[in-house]
Formats: structure tokens, C-alpha cells, sequence
């Protein structure tokens, strides 16, 4: 029996200023019409949420492909995420330097490796050598981001800043994105992708990409993505710890909301995801100021900056 299909997006979790919020919003809703599309036509959810982030890795507003965060260097590396439920496969790439959209090169390495990570110069030569075109890192970073770190690294000269906690504060952007769908013939996908953290060290890796960390999806759990701050994330394993809570038999919406107290309570992190299972039922929790989201079923359509707002 055919599923009806469902897509979630997300847009980061932090304490988002509010001459912000629209841009946001305007992003995850782009992100939505172009992954429903995919689903609209009976294509796969792998492809669906490959589509939506593509989307908002394109555009500069989130920490994502062109736009992200520079790092130490001010240069961009970028990580990226996908996989799929009904098989368990899954590509991601880490610290590229060239690749205009990483989910795409993630994508590739899915479907055309016996690999499932790749990272730097072996990551941009396997999508150069499977079509995906490289860019120059001056082609991903934007002035916006050049500012801010100068202003990043000149608190930090005078003391007021450090590289410890401060850096990873909710007020300081979280904009991964990511996306979860569940496709006509009952598979879910997930899809996460990041520019890191500001003034990150050179080669420094976060949550997003990881499998189980950042992304997952099994059929017979859940389809989960996260954003905030990696480090946390990844100790706790926390797209698999959600994926698993839903396996024992609980909803995705009180699973992602557990996520996040799980996340805070043992080490005192912050952030959001999304969640889905294959019977169609989603959970988005975060335990900052707010959440860029967006949520799409055959009957609804819904999108806010908060849980519940429009």
C-alpha cells in the first residue's frame, strides 16, 4: 500500500536576531517546494532531500555551502550527510575546500562507492571524478562572513572571546541544515549539511557529517537530523540515540523532544532536529531560541521560526 509522502527541513537552531527570521523562513520554504516536487512525482525520498538541501546550501543565509563560516583560515570546509533508510548506504564528506554543494559529492559516494566517507582532497577528487564540479573556496565565502570573523578574532586578541564554550554560544548562528522525507513507497531518507562552526580550527570536523551523530536514517526506526553545536552531538551519538527511541516504540515527536533534554541534561548542549518514521509521524524539538523549520504532508503545509508558529 503507498505511502503518503511527508518532508521536514530545518535551517539551524540558535538564538536567531530577528531581521533574520524572514530570510530564514523564505529559505526553508524554498527548500520545501523543491524537495515536495521529488515526492510529488513519486520519486524517491533520497532524492528528495538531496533537492531540499541543495537548496539551502545555495543560498547564503544559512552556514552552508556558499555563505558559511570561515574558519581560523578564513577559509570555508565544508561537511555533508545523506542516507537511506531502506538500505542503510550512506555518503558524506568532510573539510572540502571546493564543492559548491557537499550533498551532492555525499550523494555520489552513496550511490557510486563501496566507501561511505570521504574528506578534503580525496572527497573533492572522487566528485570531480564522478561529474561534480569544483568551485574555488573564494567562490563560498560572502563579506558578511569575512566581517564577522575579523570582529571574531579581534575580541578574541583583546580576551574578550576565547575557543572554548563562548564560540559555540546559541547567539552565535548554528545554521546546518538538513532534511528528512518519507517517499510514496514507505522509505525515509535523511540528508544533513554544514560549514562548521566560526573561527573553527583547520580540519575540524563537527556533527553533521557523521553518521548516527549528525544524520541517519533505518526504516525500521527513524529518518533524523540535527543542528547546533557538533561537539556535544557527536559524544552522545545523537541522531542514532533519537533513531533507537523510536525503534523501542516511542513517537518521533516525544523522541526529538527527549534529544534535546538528553542533550542538555548530560552535557549541557544546545541545538534542534528533526524526526521522522516511516509511518509518516515527525517530532521537531530544540532547545534554543529558536528553529528555522519547515514541514510539508499531502494535507498540510506548515513553517516557522518556533515549534507551533506560522
Amino acid at each position: 500500500m503507498p505511502s503518503d509522502p511527508v518532508l521536514v527541513v530545518h535551517g539551524g537552531a540558535w538564538a536567531m536576531p530577528d531581521d533574520m527570521v524572514q530570510a530564514h523562513l523564505h529559505g526553508v520554504r524554498n527548500a520545501l517546494v523543491a524537495g515536495w516536487r521529488v515526492l510529488e512525482r513519486g520519486g524517491p525520498a533520497l532524492d528528495a532531500v538531496e533537492e531540499a538541501v541543495v537548496i539551502m546550501e545555495d543560498d547564503a543565509t544559512f552556514d552552508a555551502g556558499r555563505g558559511s563560516f570561515l574558519n581560523r583560515d578564513g577559509k570555508v570546509q565544508l561537511d555533508a550527510l545523506i542516507m537511506d533508510g531502506s538500505t542503510l548506504r550512506a555518503g558524506g564528506v568532510g573539510c572540502v575546500e571546493r564543492l559548491k554543494n557537499p550533498i551532492r559529492a555525499a550523494r555520489k559516494i552513496l550511490s557510486e562507492s563501496p566507501h561511505v566517507y570521504f574528506v578534503a582532497e580525496g572527497a573533492e577528487q572522487f566528485a570531480a571524478e564522478h561529474g561534480v564540479a569544483l568551485c574555488r573556496n573564494e567562490d563560498l565565502v560572502v563579506a558578511r562572513e569575512v566581517e564577522r570573523l575579523r570582529e571574531y578574532q579581534e575580541l578574541a586578541a583583546r580576551g574578550s572571546a576565547n575557543d572554548g564554550e563562548d564560540l559555540f554560544a546559541p547567539s552565535i548562528s548554528h545554521d546546518t541544515v538538513g532534511a528528512v522525507a518519507l517517499d510514496r513507497g514507505g522509505n525515509i531518507a535523511a540528508a544533513t549539511s554544514t560549514g562548521g562552526t566560526l573561527n573553527k580550527a583547520p580540519g575540524r570536523l563537527g556533527d553533521s557529517s557523521l553518521i548516527g551523530c549528525g544524520c541517519y536514517a533505518d526504516n525500521l526506526s527513524a529518518a533524523a537530523s540535527t543542528t547546533g553545536w557538533g561537539e556535544p552531538i557527536m559524544k552522545l551519538v545523537l541522531a542514532k540515540w533519537t533513531a533507537d527511541r523510536v525503534s523501542a516504540g516511542n513517537l518521533p515527536e516525544w523522541a526529538a523532544q527527549e534529544a534535546m533534554n538528553y542533550l542538555k541534561q548530560r552535557l549541557n548542549g544546545h541545538g534542534g532536529i528533526i524526526v521522522l518514521n516511516a509511518q509518516g509521524q515527525f517530532g521537531i524539538a530544540h532547545n534554543t531560541p529558536r528553529m528555522a523549520w519547515a514541514c510539508k504532508t499531502a494535507k498540510e503545509e506548515e513553517a516557522g521560526i518556533e515549534r507551533g508558529a506560522m
